[in-house]
């Protein structure tokens, strides 16, 4: 199969556990550009050997990493991808139709699929969406976001109902882990900026969060599963205006 004139680009550090199994799905592509901040595992050694340039660059923040990973692909379409994600063919193979189609699109947005306590939601589930394909001169990442560091995209965005896997959130130790650094850093940004906690906000998070996801995005559907999930992701919404209050607070 002819290479898509796509450059992958990843930013890495202690990710042997996953790596290989995301660079396996990108073997059809025309480049692959890892960004590893100083791995003590065997992530460089796998990424290297599974066909991947491999550079050093200490650790940045995650959109300017991201920032620095994407200025070093040579292909006008690039694709940003993590570490403990995979590809699937169904999306690939859009891919491949949506770089190779005449149109003014220069975005494409995607699903993301995650596997949570062995097995991935309901397919009746909302998937959450993430832009992580696009032409590499429209794009910057926001620079000032420490965390959930969404592309700024300048053009036209598609949306497709292909997903891709993550199994970044596997396990409740894990997941529950990510959410206490996630809110940490969300809490950060918004205290920089100058935002200030609400009360109300306090109030409401919880219950109204665990709604949008239990009923609305459909994680019901899931059984325990879906309602762990939901009651999670409620915490988190909670614990960012929790440690936003914490910070508004501590710092007169």
């Amino acid at each position: 199969m002819e290479k898509l004139p796509i450059s992958v680009f990843i930013v890495a550090q202690d990710e042997e556990q996953h790596i290989g199994r995301l660079l396996d799905s990108c073997q059809n592509f025309a480049e692959i550009i890892v960004v590893d901040s100083g791995s003590s595992d065997n992530t460089k050694v796998i990424a290297e050997n599974k066909g991947a340039k491999v550079i050093h660059q200490d650790w940045l923040g995650y959109a300017k990493q991201k920032q620095y990973a994407m200025s070093l692909c040579r292909c006008d379409w690039v694709l940003n991808l993590d570490a403990d994600e995979q590809l699937t063919p169904d999306l690939i193979n859009e891919f491949k139709r949506f770089v190779s189609s005449d149109h003014d699109y220069v975005a494409l947005k995607c699903r993301r699929n995650d596997l949570f306590i062995g097995s991935f939601f309901s397919n009746l589930t909302r998937l959450p969406t993430n832009t992580r394909l696009f032409k590499k001169g429209t794009v910057e990442y926001y620079l000032d976001n420490l965390v959930h560091e969404g592309p700024k995209i300048s053009g036209k965005v598609k949306n497709t109902s292909k997903s891709f896997n993550h199994y970044g959130y596997a396990n409740i130790s894990l997941l529950t882990k990510k959410y206490n650094t996630y809110s940490t850093l969300k809490a950060e940004e918004k205290h920089q900026k100058g935002k200030r906690f609400s009360m109300l906000k306090l109030l409401l998070i919880y219950p109204l969060e665990f709604i949008r996801h239990y009923l609305i995005y459909r994680y019901c559907f899931s059984g325990a599963r879906g309602f762990i999930f939901s009651h999670l992701s409620a915490y988190y919404a909670l614990s960012k205006e929790a440690k936003l209050y914490e910070l508004n607070k501590t710092s007169k």
